[in-house]
């Protein structure tokens, strides 16, 4: 088995999941407005401290998706934050797109960027201590789209990414989201999944990316935001199960997906029904940004000295999602958290 292959496997160890921390300054910026906390350097680290030195991560994180600004600082400790994540027996890792901008040809929708210099930036990732990386792929869903060049265009740029992150000896996590927002049922986010998660394959196959050394991060199937249907979390996790099925080669290790739109607590249930369905070869699990902390944020922002009743809230959320990776989270956990 190559390094690859076993960090994939270490990342996505039974139980464990992916903190996605990776909010760029302006997504954190908003975050942290909206509870009141002046975005500053020191204050993003101290969040971002509190969490990677909580319980929970040697429990149930097995990897940590870092931005550029944070993988480049020291704790208060003196430790470098790769050197604390390491610590806690997890994977540091590295988003190493710069974002999605207008798709010439098609200016409604989105093309992630960052190719260039990334053979470079790649190498000093590697030497700050990250393992693993992410690059996000947005499709939004309408009568018109996602078009077909947005379909091709993504998929090209996303096996491009894979291929350089597995010549420098790193895992490439591919993130092709189709977007929540819309009006849409949960047929069409099935059809347009499907299409999105064929091409980027048919793609990563032609640029030889090794599957095995790869972790992919989707969206569930679900309706979307403005949707008059409802689905329960039964029919979303049948939905998902067939999708990735029918349209993910097996080679793959691990589904770690997105929670996208969905609150804390739904992304955990509807996580728990897909593996309680799940009859695949792949691990499913998680890799939550806000679904992880958007509880914890809002207890920090009370009192920021507070850091072991935000740790105990991170820890409960981490927990109840690694009960969801082995389809044994119930509802009545979810209320014996005691702060």
């Amino acid at each position: 088995m190559s390094e690859i292959e076993k960090i994939a496997k270490k990342i996505l160890a039974k139980g464990k999941g992916i903190l996605a921390a990776d909010e760029s300054t302006g997504t954190m910026t908003k975050r942290l407005s909206s509870v009141n906390v002046e975005s500053t350097i020191e204050n993003r680290l101290k969040f971002r401290e509190t969490l990677f030195s909580s319980e929970g991560m040697k429990s149930y994180i097995g990897g940590v998706i870092l931005y550029d600004e944070t993988i480049k600082q020291k704790c208060s400790s003196g430790k470098s934050i790769c050197d604390l994540i390491i610590a806690a027996g997890s994977v540091p890792g590295i988003k190493v797109d710069t974002g999605a901008k207008k798709l010439a040809g098609s200016p409604e929708e989105k093309v992630t960027e960052g190719l260039d210099g990334l053979r470079e930036r790649l190498a000093e990732y590697f030497k700050l201590g990250a393992r693993f990386t992410k690059w996000r792929a947005v499709y939004n869903i309408s009568k018109k789209y996602p078009s077909e060049l947005a379909i091709k265009s993504n998929a090209h740029s996303l096996a491009r990414y894979a291929a350089l992150v597995q010549e420098t000896n790193m895992v490439p996590i591919v993130e092709p989201e189709v977007l929540m927002d819309g009006s849409h049922d949960i047929n069409k986010c099935y059809d347009v999944t499907a299409k999105v998660l064929k091409e980027c394959y048919k793609e990563l196959v032609l640029h030889n990316v090794n599957l095995k050394g790869t972790i992919l991060k989707p969206n569930m199937i679900l309706p979307g935001n403005k949707s008059e249907s409802k689905n329960d979390s039964f029919e979303i996790a049948k939905m998902t199960v067939k999708c990735l099925k029918e349209n993910v080669p097996a080679e793959v290790p691990g589904v770690a997906f997105l929670s996208g739109g969905q609150t804390e607590v739904e992304a955990t249930k509807n996580l728990n029904e897909i593996n309680k369905i799940n009859d695949t070869n792949f691990v499913m699990s998680f890799s939550y940004g806000r679904a992880l902390q958007q509880s914890a944020l809002k207890n920090w922002s009370k009192d920021i000295a507070d850091v072991n009743t935000t740790q105990k809230i991170f820890n409960h959320r981490s927990k109840m999602n690694s009960l969801s990776t082995v389809s044994e989270w119930k509802q009545d956990l979810e209320n014996q958290l005691s702060v």
